[in-house]
């Protein structure tokens, strides 16, 4: 091997030990299964294919030519049944497309089955005909490359954004496993030209499968988040509500009695929530929802319990020592961040102005007697009296800017 093929074959492992590091990141990152596949992936396929470039012999000369001769044969067929298979699950086939399923299944136990084969004839065949069984690796190899590439090709037919990306990444492969297959065996008529187009495209192989696994991981992750969400919760603004909110509730008061320190109970009533649906459009009021929950959130902090008892009806349970005036701060800055006015985006994609009208009720319960449900309807029925909260005034701000809290940190939330 001369100093410019090496060079070449160099840059692929260079390629494939950067690609290696970020898999293996990305899986302690991650800890998920589908990274532990990716990673397993990068480094199998990847080792199979530095096995038949000749830098291997060249790097540890004391190998033995037995076990060479058996990883070269082995590595293709081996690390095509794990791409297969692998693909069948990026693509969703056991639930989307169970032809594809089935093919995958079929074509990852036919190569495993080739592996086995080849390994036997390793030491059967004599080594002058060893390059027949390189042929016969490179058939197979090349067998399972074209089911990866009508997978892919039938996935993005179907819909999926991203199989066209794996179709390319499949037509990548096809044309660096000749290549490889050619150095491996020596085929007259090719050239370092050959060698650097090989290497071309087997990194545009590994580059573009790690984009898409990543990206569909990514999505995945997402979708199990939105399908965990915890029972009891609201799907708009993740807050509990229910049975759930109660416990929350409950749990509070018992805290606040053991430790001898005192509850209050704040009920923020959305009384316009349903408004700017009839210009906007339904479905508005979710993103309200959210806004609102975030401003109180941001008000009363991350210490108390944040909840929804119904859609116009949120509720903060503080729980403090006995220095009063630290609930009367927080009872301002979320009275005045709760009623700024904030947009929303309709139906029709243009922005709408919310102004939120609140009615606020505060009730300071006798924890050795007041069951948790009944301050919470005592909370809610003097929000709901006809005597609103009024606007944010000038004084108010100036006392909210007295508390440190930033008149920017009250800009509007879309």
């Amino acid at each position: 091997m001369d100093d410019a093929e090496l060079a070449v074959w160099s840059v692929m492992l260079g390629g494939l030990l950067t690609l290696a590091a970020v898999a293996f990141a990305f899986t302690l990152l991650v800890r998920s299964a589908n990274a532990l596949r990716y990673l397993s992936f990068v480094a199998l396929t990847g080792l199979g294919s530095l096995m038949r470039t000749g830098l291997v012999e060249v790097l540890l000369p004391e190998i033995p030519t037995g076990v060479l001769h058996l990883v070269k044969v082995c590595a293709g067929p081996l690390s095509a049944a794990l791409v297969i298979r692998y693909m069948s699950i990026w693509l969703g086939a056991p639930q989307a497309d169970p032809g594809i399923h089935r093919l995958a299944s079929w074509g990852t136990g036919a190569m495993l089955l080739a592996a086995l084969v080849l390994a036997v004839l390793v030491f059967v065949v004599p080594e002058e005909l060893f390059w027949r069984l390189l042929r016969a690796s490179a058939i197979v190899t090349a067998v399972a490359a074209a089911i990866g590439l009508a997978a892919a090709l039938r996935a993005a037919a179907l819909g999926d954004p991203l199989a066209g990306w794996a179709a390319l990444a499949a037509a990548c492969l096809t044309v660096g496993l000749y290549g490889m297959y050619a150095h491996s065996a020596r085929l007259p008529g090719h050239g370092l030209g050959t060698w650097i187009l090989t290497v071309a495209c087997m990194l545009t192989y590994f580059l573009v499968a790690s984009v898409v696994a990543i990206m569909r991981i990514r999505e995945g992750r997402r979708l199990d988040r939105l399908a965990q969400l915890q029972a009891g919760a609201d799907p708009a603004t993740g807050l509990p509500t229910g049975s759930l909110l109660l416990a929350d509730v409950e749990h509070a008061f018992w805290r606040a009695r053991y430790f001898r320190n005192e509850c209050t109970v704040v009920c923020v009533h959305v009384n316009n929530l349903y408004e700017l649906g009839q210009v906007a459009g339904r479905g508005v009021e979710h993103q309200i929802q959210a806004a609102v929950a975030a401003r109180i959130r941001r008000a009363a902090g991350f210490r108390c319990i944040v909840g929804l008892y119904h859609p116009r009806c949120f509720l903060v349970v503080l729980s403090t020592d006995r220095r009063q005036h630290s609930v009367d701060a927080v009872i301002t800055r979320l009275r005045i961040l709760a009623a700024l006015p904030f947009s929303v985006v309709g139906r029709d994609n243009r922005r709408h102005e919310f102004v939120p009208r609140l009615g606020l009720g505060v009730v300071r319960p006798d924890l050795a007697q007041d069951a948790p449900m009944d301050v919470i309807n005592a909370a809610e029925r003097q929000a709901l009296a006809p005597a609103r909260q009024p606007p944010p005034t000038g004084e108010d701000r100036t006392t909210l800017s007295g508390l440190r809290l930033a008149e920017t940190d009250a800009a509007p939330l879309s």
